[in-house]
């Protein structure tokens, strides 16, 4: 699996953006997709996790509220909906899936990671 995030910018403090994660050869329709972030100097973070169906979820807290993860199965697709995006949020941005369907923060249960997309916050 060839996972893509896209749709990372610079952007102001109070701002949007939505994030992007595809996959070419394969769907990954039955497995459980996750977000992941690293700022820099910093370690890899769990930000948001979506089960197959799209119907469970999971957040890490500093980003409840303002950040959702959705699905579109049909397009094989996985976003996320950062809003209110704080400086903290700077971060490479990372898709990555599962073996599994249900969501997890656990990166280690993750087989397939993408190439990260860079969403810069300014104060």
């Amino acid at each position: 699996v060839q996972l893509q995030a896209s749709g990372g910018g610079l952007v102001q403090a109070g701002d949007s953006l939505t994030l992007s994660c595809t996959a070419s050869k394969r769907t990954f329709s039955n497995n459980a997709v996750g977000w992941f972030r690293r700022a820099p100097g910093k370690e890899r973070e769990f930000v948001a996790a979506i089960d197959w169906k799209g119907a469970s979820t999971v957040y890490t807290d500093s980003v409840k509220g303002r950040f959702t993860i959705s699905r579109d199965k049909a397009k094989n697709m996985v976003y996320l909906q950062m809003n209110s995006l704080k400086p903290e949020d700077t971060a490479v941005y990372q898709c990555a899936v599962q073996r599994g369907s249900a969501a997890s923060s656990d990166p280690g249960l993750y087989n397939y990671w993408g190439r990260g997309t860079q969403v810069t916050v300014s104060s």
